[in-house]
């Protein structure tokens, strides 16, 4: 029996004001390392958003994601919110985005592995504002993490870092992925790390995607810009 995908659509059409991609259709498994890959305004943004059901399509059907399950997807949008007025420890605000039903031991112990999952274990009870830009993309990405989601969706995690520190991320984040079977789909302009760590990528251009094992679209990730 095939497996179901955790994000996926068929014949879509999406955009904001107008069509901007038309004609999509893929299927995110289990395990998968999908990377999202187009010039700016290619449209990587609005079909992440529209595939997690934040904007509605023009045409085509798109699947729920985990299966309608929401509580199974982490998601990190380009630009997260961490504004604070008062001074939050890093570990309590990973904490918090877990469900109040959730007894404070095992919040506090998801939060914790989440954190040291992604280097950030030693900075727990850190004033969560005196970060570094890279420090709190690792935070923001391990409070989405602490879900112990199936499917984890990171739009563009990378923006504003240097190459090392994005290799470092992605390396984790694969790691992570081979460990437990998340799956995960990076929005990203990065080709060479798309190269190093992806399974699959969905390559917008012209209006429309393509997508499949990165194997199979070596030539076009080559001709890409």
């Amino acid at each position: 029996m095939p497996a179901e995908p955790l994000l996926g659509c068929v014949a879509l059409a999406c955009g904001v004001d107008r069509i901007v991609l038309a004609d999509v259709s893929l299927s995110v498994l289990a395990g998968e390392s999908w990377f999202v890959l187009g010039g700016n305004g290619a449209g990587k943004t609005t079909l992440l958003q529209t595939l997690l059901g934040l904007l509605p399509p023009r045409a085509g059907v798109v699947l729920p994601p985990c299966g309608g399950d929401r509580s199974a997807l982490g998601y990190v949008p380009q630009e997260p919110r961490s504004e604070l007025a008062l001074p939050l420890a890093v570990g309590e605000w990973v904490a918090a985005a877990l469900p109040d039903a959730l007894p404070r031991a095992e919040a506090a112990a998801r939060a914790a592995g989440a954190l040291a999952a992604l280097g950030m274990g030693a900075h727990a009870d850190a004033d969560l504002r005196r970060l570094s830009l890279g420090q709190r993309r690792r935070v923001h990405i391990a409070r989405a993490l602490a879900r112990q989601p199936r499917l984890l969706v990171l739009d563009e995690p990378g923006a504003n870092l240097d190459a090392r520190a994005l290799g470092q991320l992605c390396a984790d984040l694969d790691a992570l992925r081979r460990a437990s079977g998340t799956a995960l789909v990076h929005v990203a302009h990065d080709l060479a790390v798309a190269r190093r760590f992806a399974s699959h990528v969905a390559l917008l251009d012209g209006g429309g995607v393509r997508d499949g094992r990165i194997a199979d679209l070596a030539a076009a990730l080559a001709a890409a810009p």
